[in-house]
């Protein structure tokens, strides 16, 4: 399996002066839906693409109730989802209180078959201009928004 990447700049936030860094970044080739997902599940199993879709749309309710239950969601090989809160801290414990939690995100461990998965990715480099209208240093010029892929 192959994971397309881009290169992006960075700068430093904590040192504007200094030069600035370039980085790879995962490249999106599209997207899928939970429809389109549901045709090759029914394909490797003895379930039918309706009753493919009726499990998921029933997994993706079921998650997020489990979530805001407290519970971890355990998924086998696959992973584990649970919930993370970001928030202020308080002088005391007595002084912390609900309101101090400004985001609830989920967040995702991949399991043991999962990550096995993953190590087997082999990354191909694709080459994407800046978008359009946006200067480069070097020439101080729009680039026109195109990919191409380096061998």
């Amino acid at each position: 399996m192959t994971v397309k990447y881009n290169v992006i700049e960075r700068g430093n936030p904590s040192n504007r002066e200094a030069p600035r860094s370039s980085y790879p970044s995962i490249a999106s080739t599209g997207r899928k839906t939970l429809r389109q997902l549901a045709g090759p599940i029914s394909e490797i199993s003895t379930v039918s693409s309706t009753d493919t879709m009726a499990v998921l749309e029933a997994l993706l309710t079921v998650i997020p109730q489990e979530l805001t239950a407290g519970n971890i969601v355990e998924l086998g090989d696959f992973g584990n989802f649970w919930l993370k809160a970001s928030s202020e801290g308080a002088d005391t414990a007595e002084a912390v209180r609900a309101t101090q939690i400004s985001t609830l995100l989920p967040r995702f461990n991949a399991g043991k078959e999962f990550k096995k998965v993953l190590a087997t990715v082999e990354y191909e480099k694709v080459l994407v201009s800046q978008p359009a209208g946006r200067l480069t240093p070097s020439t101080q010029k729009p680039l026109q928004g195109r990919i191409a892929i380096l061998p």
